[in-house]
């Protein structure tokens, strides 16, 4: 649920919120009052299917950071997603090595508001979904998208990333 609109945005929040309406996004940025860190806590708190949940995770491959949009219903299958992908091996970003390529912490990573553009894949289970929300660089900010929309914001390839 939606807690009080009127409270300021955390600073991390306003960096989506402004990149957001740089692109034209219609959706509004929401706090809500319960944790949305993982994709469980996220559905439970917004009434929706985990795999409506657009997680925002980062892994170094060849040596950059990457993000990849997957939706919360599976795990990434790093493996099968290199090879889809064409890059070298994908391993789990550092909790440092999240904050430097993001700006914002693990639990509430965006797929926008970045201090620069990651190479990027959006899930293709996302696209069962009309609607998916995605983290606005806190635990407790999210926003409405679809996949059509993060692959325009992200500039990522829509590839199938689940075990």
């Amino acid at each position: 649920m939606p807690s009080d609109q009127t409270m300021p945005l955390p600073a991390r929040t306003m960096e989506v919120a402004r990149a957001l309406a740089a692109a034209g996004v219609p959706g509004q940025v929401q706090q809500l009052s319960e944790s949305t860190r993982t994709a469980a806590e996220a559905a439970a708190a917004l009434g929706c299917d985990a795999g409506a949940i657009a997680n925002s995770l980062i892994f170094i491959s060849d040596g950059e950071p990457v993000l990849v949009l997957a939706s919360g219903r599976h795990k990434v299958d790093t493996a099968a997603l290199a090879a889809r992908w064409g890059r070298g091996k994908l391993r789990r970003a550092t909790p440092e090595q999240v904050r430097q390529a993001t700006g914002q912490a693990i639990g509430g990573v965006s797929p926008v508001g970045h201090p620069h553009k990651l190479p990027a894949v959006v899930d293709t289970a996302l696209t069962a979904y009309p609607r998916l929300w995605a983290a606005a660089g806190t635990p407790h900010t999210v926003f409405p998208t679809t996949a059509q929309e993060l692959l325009r914001l992200t500039g990522g390839l829509l590839l199938s990333v689940g075990l």
